[in-house]
Formats: structure tokens, C-alpha cells, sequence
């Protein structure tokens, strides 16, 4: 199915190819929606995104669902009733993001009820970003690479996002858990498909710390889409949204450095 991903995302955002040869044989989507929503740590007001799915040949639009009541709360007795800004698109009003709170979506669309909960981890923050240089066929490939402490003794997962002179590259996703390097200094390689980096571009990288629904849901994307998070799949991840609806709800947090490319 089409997911219509955006973090960022961005994301974005979030942001993230082979191309096929062959014609697949997919049933048709059948009646469902997509639900994609965040709360971060940064200023509001933050958006949930409500579209109908399309077929996985059909032309890459996403109908908006108008109409909706959207509503998010941060269990400390904060409800915020989302206003429809645009069609589909739902925006808050008072809601603040803050580290630990767990927050909880519920959307009535076309008189069918959905929610979700996502619980904003603590932040760790992103301390720089550095670039390495490999050659082969004639080309010299530029990756970034993110820089972190990640705290011991602690679950922790993380998205990463990039932005190459102000535009955000999607044919690639990154997502990382430190189940394997718990309580290290991490040095992570953000390795493009397609997208190269090129001396003098103007790179911004986002870090994302994000509870571990959000992280398995694109997670589960990149291993079953290897077009990117922006690109058609015949898979669907684990969605953390309930009855069925595709897409995620995420609260986390956000570092962000900018380096010009060497």
C-alpha cells in the first residue's frame, strides 16, 4: 500500500530505491485510512493528518478526510480539540510537548473511532555532525555521520532525518536502537541510497528520540520498503493507531545541527 509518510517528518518526517521490473498482482486497498500525527518537544501547534489510502498503481494522491473530531490529551488533564487548518489536516491549539508525558490520540472519522498513545522519551541530544569520503567507480561518495551519547542503562530508539540545502532527502529512512550499544558513545553512519552529499551543500541533520512503537513502525517500513518511507510498498508496518487505520502517532523529541559539507 501507499503510505503518505511524512515527519518531518518530516520526516519527513519523515524523511526516506530500486525500481521494480515486474508487475505485481495487489489486491486493491480495502476500506481504511491514514492517520499521521506528532507531538514533539518543540513550539507548537502540531498537526495530525487524516487521508484516505489509495491502490498501489494508483497516481501517489492521498485524498484528505475532512470533517473529522480530533482530539489529544497528555494525561495531566490537558485536552486539546484539533482545528481543521486545512482540508485533512488537523492542527492544536494549546497542547505543550514535554519529556516523559505519554500522550494519547482519538479521532472520529466517517463515524469509526481510532487512538493511539505514544510516550515522549527523554531527550539525548545530538552533539555534532561529521562526514566521510569513500571512492569507488569513479565516484566519491559523502555520508554524514551523528554523533551521540547514548545514556546507559536505558531502552533508547532513534529516527534520523536530512536535509541537503534546505530540502529533505525521502528515498532514504534511518532508524537505530542501542540494543547493542547501550551506555556508548555512538558514531552513526547515515549511509544514502541514491542521494549523495556534495562539498559545499548545506546539511542539516534530525535526531529523534522516539518510544519503541513508533521506532518498530518504521523499523518494519524500511525492511518491507526498500523505495524509502516516501515510496509506494506492497507491505504495511504495525501501525500504533487502532481499528485498523494505517500510519503512526508519535510524541518524541528533536535535536538538530547543521554542518556545511567539507
Amino acid at each position: 500500500m501507499k503510505l503518505n509518510i511524512i515527519i518531518a517528518f518530516s520526516v519527513a518526517l519523515l524523511f526516506l530505491s530500486c525500481k521494480k521490473t515486474v508487475t505485481l498482482k495487489l489486491n486493491n486497498v480495502p476500506p481504511a485510512i491514514v492517520i499521521q500525527g506528532e507531538v514533539t518537544d518543540a513550539p507548537g501547534p502540531y498537526t495530525v493528518t487524516i487521508n484516505k489510502p489509495v491502490n498501489f498503481y494508483a497516481d501517489n494522491t492521498f485524498p484528505p478526510i475532512s470533517g473529522a473530531t480530533v482530539t489529544i490529551t497528555d494525561g495531566h488533564g490537558v485536552a486539546d480539540f484539533l482545528t481543521e487548518t486545512s482540508p485533512g489536516t488537523y492542527s492544536t491549539h494549546t497542547l505543550v510537548g514535554i519529556q516523559g508525558y505519554t500522550y494519547t490520540l482519538t479521532a472520529e472519522v466517517q463515524g469509526q473511532n481510532y487512538t493511539a498513545v505514544s510516550t515522549m522519551p527523554r531527550n539525548v541530544s545530538l552533539d555534532s555532525v561529521t562526514f566521510q569520503s569513500n571512492s569507488g567507480f569513479g565516484k566519491t561518495r559523502i555520508s554524514a555521520i551523528a554523533n551521540f551519547q547514548d545514556p546507559p542503562n536505558i531502552k533508547n530508539y532513534y529516527q534520523f532525518f536530512e536535509y541537503i540545502n534546505g530540502v529533505q532527502l525521502t528515498k532514504d529512512l534511518f532508524v537505530f536502537d542501542d540494543r547493542l550499544s547501550d551506555g556508548r558513545y555512538i558514531n552513526y553512519t547515515l549511509y544514502n541510497d541514491s542521494s549523495y552529499l556534495v562539498s559545499g551543500d548545506q546539511l542539516q541533520v534530525n535526531m529523534y528520540s522516539v518510544d519503541s512503537n513508533v521506532y518498530n513502525y518504521f523499523y518494519q517500513l524500511n525492511q518491507s520498503n526498500s523505495g524509502g518511507t516516501f515510496d509506494a510498498s506492497p507491505a504495511n508496518p504495525t501501525s500504533n493507531i487502532s481499528n485498523g487505520a494505517y500510519g503512526y502517532f508519535s510524541a518524541h523529541t528533536i535535536n538538530s545541527v547543521q554542518e556545511i559539507v567539507p
